[in-house]
């Protein structure tokens, strides 16, 4: 086979972008707790590691096969669930225009984007927490924001993955065994 990965494992990584989207819409903008999308990482990868070879059917392929289908499809979920986290982080940064419900004190004064979200900070009571990080204005605020959505997204990416590698091992350990005819041959 002249394939990278074998087509169970690209059938796989379609199912990944799946549960990516799946999971960012839920725990992204339905009920917005973004450390679920971070604790579900691991098992989100493990499950289409195992996925990739149990679809590519993979009952005595070689282990050097195994592995690249799970990181196939664990990078692609990965990526996925990555792209979606900086859409939704965008979206609510760039397009923050300072409302805030009128019986909790009504709208920020501020400037749409980065000053709005900053605003918001401050009035949750965490200036000097940002102080302390070297943060003093809009301008230095959006620095060290998007640091952190950026190693937020390579922690997903990064945990998928290895979820995809943890899973393919899972397979090739636990793998259903080839069938045996009756005259003894080993079938696919």
């Amino acid at each position: 086979m002249t394939r990278f990965v074998d087509r169970g494992a690209i059938t796989a990584a379609y199912v990944g972008i799946g549960m990516a989207v799946t999971i960012a819409i839920s725990f992204l903008l339905v009920i917005p707790i973004e450390p679920i999308v971070w604790l579900l990482a691991v098992p989100s990868g493990l499950l289409i590691g195992y996925y990739a070879n149990q679809r590519s059917n993979r009952r005595n392929g070689p282990w050097s096969r195994i592995v690249v289908n799970g990181l196939f499809a664990g990078l692609v979920t990965g990526l996925s669930a990555a792209v979606l986290l900086l859409a939704v982080k965008g979206l609510f940064f760039f397009a923050d225009n300072g409302y805030r419900d009128p019986g909790l004190g009504g709208s920020l004064t501020c400037a749409a984007g980065a000053d709005c979200v900053y605003q918001r900070y401050l009035d949750l009571g965490r200036g000097g927490d940002l102080s302390a990080a070297g943060v003093t204005d809009p301008a230095t605020f959006a620095g060290f924001y998007w640091s952190q959505q950026f190693f937020a997204v390579g922690l997903v990416l990064a945990l998928t993955t290895a979820g995809g590698l943890g899973g393919a091992a899972l397979y090739g350990v636990f793998r259903p065994k080839p069938d045996v005819t009756p005259d003894g041959a080993a079938t696919i």
